[in-house]
């Protein structure tokens, strides 16, 4: 047995009543099933963000003030107004701090800022917020824009060294190791944020692409369903269609005829069609419900459709059906043969139904190699008027014809030509039909 283990997410309701994880981005989907962040204070940073800036900006103003406060080794020690002046940036410059996510960029500008209008003793204790800020421009922006700043503060800390040095070139040495000392924050605070950024903008990648590829099942899903829904509604349609229609030629011939004998081998072959489709039908169910086949496996027995039993059965129906086959059609592949059978099946079953007078029926099949050119004319096409008939073309017949014919790689062509005679043709391609 698989022990249970308790859910990775927890569910939680945001302001807009949306549903998201808890500890999870901004965002994040609840269909993906995402685990919780690991370790206590990455959940808090994740749960509460505007508290957490805080912390950052408080703690970075502990760390600062006392350096504005202790006696450098400058040879010119700050005046009291310095002093004064140089919390009070150090101030402004952490709580910036806040802004940090939403502009990480003017947040830097404003934390660097002192390090260039403070006094050379006082530098030091502006160390603290550009560090936490270069942070943020690399997790919340870009790494270029993080190189970017890096580069700018420190030339302009360079510069300020070399102007102060030259104002005074005693303090040489204590100038130096604070500008190298800020270098090292700064590159500190951008390579943390780097690796942070990178991993950050890495997470949301792979959710934002699980999130697609869960948009992208469901619509293939759907594609799927409405394809498998297609292709038994062809099937159905052929199946029932045809033999429906020879049923109720066969019916109406019994009715009309005065001679018993024939009105008995009618009604006999309506038991027969019946059962005929019958066994279509149970084929098609057992292939639909058997687990173990592929869902690409055809509904109705390659072998259960022929060219020559859909002749028979209209020809059986009264109607004067002529075939006529040049070539091995036993010859082409099974898949082919079949969609020809189907495609002659629907095609005499359109002939039976919208022209009930024609005085000829011709199918005619050439096969030339792994190509099969198919040819159905009547001669009895005339527009149905009777509300309980539609009108040809109004059904789903001829886009059924057309599927069956590009399932095999070819074309079909339907209507009427001369002389008021209709034609379903597929010439070739490999079962084409134009």
């Amino acid at each position: 047995m698989v022990p249970l283990r308790r859910p990775l997410f927890i569910p939680k309701t945001d302001a807009r009543g949306r549903r998201r994880l808890i500890g999870a981005a901004p965002g994040a989907d609840d269909g993906l099933l995402l685990p919780r962040p690991p370790g206590v204070f990455r959940r808090f940073w994740a749960r509460h963000p505007r508290t957490a800036d805080v912390i950052v900006a408080v703690a970075a103003l502990l760390l600062s003030v006392p350096s504005a406060a202790i006696r450098s080794e400058y040879p010119i020690p700050p005046t009291p107004p310095q002093t004064v002046y140089a919390i009070v940036v150090v101030v402004c410059a952490c709580a910036s701090l806040l802004l940090r996510r939403t502009r990480p960029l003017l947040v830097f500008a404003v934390a660097a800022l002192p390090l260039v209008i403070l006094p050379p003793s006082l530098v030091p204790a502006s160390h603290v917020p550009p560090a936490l800020a270069i942070y943020a421009v690399a997790v919340y922006r870009s790494v270029l824009s993080c190189w970017i700043a890096f580069a700018t503060a420190t030339a302009l800390m360079a510069v300020y060294t070399a102007v102060a040095g030259l104002a005074e070139p005693a303090a040489w040495n204590y100038l130096i190791t604070s500008l190298v000392s800020g270098a090292i924050a700064l590159l500190i605070g951008a390579l943390i944020g780097i690796n942070v950024g990178n991993r950050r903008r890495y997470l949301e990648a792979i959710i934002d692409r699980s999130r697609q590829l869960l948009v992208e099942r469901d619509q293939q899903a759907r594609l799927g369903a409405a394809a498998e829904r297609t292709r038994i509604a062809r099937e159905m349609h052929d199946i029932v269609s045809h033999n429906l229609t020879v049923v109720v030629a066969l019916a109406e011939g019994a009715t009309a005829t005065p001679d018993t004998s024939r009105a008995r081998a009618a009604t006999e072959q309506i038991a027969v069609t019946a059962r005929g489709a019958l066994t279509e039908m149970r084929a098609m169910l057992g292939v639909l419900r058997d687990p173990d086949l592929s869902p690409d496996a055809p509904l109705a027995p390659i072998e259960s459709a022929s060219v020559a039993d859909a002749v028979q059965s209209a020809q059986r129906a009264g109607f004067p059906v002529v075939l006529r086959v040049e070539g091995g059609l036993d010859d082409v592949p099974a898949e082919m043969r079949f969609a020809v059978a189907r495609i002659v099946q629907e095609s005499l079953t359109n002939a039976m139904r919208h022209a009930p007078l024609a005085t000829g029926i011709d199918v005619r099949i050439g096969v030339r190699g792994d190509a099969v050119d198919l040819d159905i004319v009547n001669d009895g096409v005339r527009p149905r008027t009777d509300a309980a008939d539609p009108p040809t073309g109004a059904g789903f017949g001829l886009p059924g014809l057309r599927e069956r014919a590009a399932h095999v790689g070819g074309t079909l062509e339907a209507g009427a030509i001369d002389g008021g005679r209709c034609a379903p043709r597929c010439p070739s391609g490999r079962a084409r039909a134009r």
